[in-house]
C-alpha cells in the first residue's frame, strides 16, 4: 500500500497476458513474465528484500518471484521450487562475484540488476524443465538483456529502483527462458568465444588490471550454496543503514538516551556504503534521515 505499490499494481492491471501466474496481494492473472516483473517490483518495494554481501544484490525479489511465476505456470511441486530458487542463488551472485562486483559498480555498472537477471533465469529454466542445450541459450538470451544504471540512487519515490532492483532482472531472466521454451535458438555459449560477455563487461580489467574470473561461475558450484550467504534486512532501509541502526539502537537503550540528549550524530561506513546512502533524497536509503528517525522512533 506504499506509493510505489500502487503504482506498480495500476500498471499490473494495463497488462492483460494469457493468465498463468497470480500477482500477490491480488485476484489477478496474467502471464508468467508479466507476474515475475510486478511481482518482484513489489517484493523490493519496500526495502524488506534480502542482500547478499559478496556479490553485491538483493537476489530474493527477482529470483523468488520468478520461480513463483513459472512455478505456477508449469503446476511444480514445492520442492521443485525450493530447488530452482536455491539455483537462482547460486548462478545470480556467481555471475556478480565473476565481474569483481565492488569495481564493476563504482564504474556506474548495477550489480543490482545484472546477477539477479541470470538467478531468476537460472531458477525459471529449471522449473521449465529445459534441457542442457536450451539452457545455454537461456543463458545467452539473458546476457543480452543485462544491463541498468546506478541514477536509481535519484529515484525519489522508489519505483524505479523496485523496478532495478526486482522487476527488471525477474521479466529478462523469465524472457529469456519463455523464449526458448517457445522454440527459440541463440549463441550456446556467451561466456567464451569471440565478443563474448566477458569481453563486454571487462572494466574491470581496464580500472585496476584485475580480470573478470569465468571460473567462478562453477567453483564450488553443488557443494557451496550462495544461499547460505544472504542476510535478512531487519530494518526497511538500504543496506548500508542496516549496521548504523542496530548499534544506534543498542545505544540508545543502554544509556537511555533521549533525542533531547543529542546535539550531532557522527556515523562511519565503508567508502563505497556511504556513497549509495549519504544524504540522499530518497528517504530509505538517506543515512541521515534513517538514523534521526531511529533516534525519534526509539526514544518515544
Amino acid at each position: 500500500k506504499l506509493k510505489p505499490g500502487r503504482a506498480t499494481l495500476s500498471y499490473a492491471k494495463t497488462l492483460g497476458g494469457k493468465p498463468e501466474a497470480l500477482v500477490v496481494g491480488t485476484k489477478l492473472l496474467t502471464s508468467s513474465v508479466n507476474a515475475a516483473l510486478i511481482n518482484a517490483m513489489l517484493a523490493h518495494a519496500d526495502e524488506t528484500d534480502d542482500s547478499h554481501a559478496p556479490s553485491w544484490c538483493h537476489p530474493g525479489c527477482a529470483i523468488v518471484a520468478s520461480a513463483m511465476a513459472m512455478g505456477e505456470r508449469e503446476r511444480s511441486n514445492g520442492t521443485a521450487f525450493l530447488r530452482a530458487v536455491t539455483l537462482g542463488y547460486d548462478i545470480g551472485t556467481r555471475l556478480n562475484i565473476s565481474l569483481n562486483p565492488v569495481d564493476f559498480r563504482k564504474l556506474g555498472h548495477m550489480t543490482h540488476c545484472f546477477g539477479p537477471t541470470f538467478g531468476a533465469a537460472a531458477a525459471s529454466a529449471a522449473l521449465a524443465k529445459l534441457n542442457p542445450d536450451q539452457v545455454r541459450y537461456v543463458l545467452s538470451y539473458t546476457a543480452q538483456q543485462t544491463g541498468g544504471l546506478s541514477t536509481y540512487m535519484r529515484d525519489l519515490d522508489h519505483i524505479e529502483k523496485a523496478f532495478d532492483f526486482g522487476g527488471m532482472a525477474a521479466r529478462n531472466g523469465m524472457s529469456a527462458t519463455t523464449m526458448v521454451a517457445a522454440g527459440c535458438t541463440g549463441v550456446e555459449d556467451v561466456f567464451s568465444g569471440e565478443r563474448n560477455f566477458y569481453h563486454a563487461f571487462d572494466e574491470s580489467r581496464r580500472m585496476n588490471g584485475i580480470k573478470p574470473d569465468p571460473q567462478v561461475l562453477i567453483r564450488g558450484l553443488g557443494s557451496n550454496f550462495e544461499i547460505m550467504r544472504t542476510n535478512i534486512k531487519r530494518w526497511t532501509v538500504g543496506s548500508p543503514i542496516q549496521a548504523p541502526l542496530d548499534s544506534l539502537l543498542e545505544l540508545i537503550r543502554q544509556y537511555d538516551i533521549k533525542e533531547a540528549d543529542v546535539e550531532k550524530m557522527i556515523v562511519r561506513v565503508s567508502t563505497t556504503g556511504a556513497n549509495t546512502v549519504n544524504n540522499r533524497e530518497m528517504p530509505d536509503i538517506c543515512m541521515q534521515y534513517m538514523c534521526a528517525v531511529m533516534l525519534l522512533d526509539g526514544t518515544a
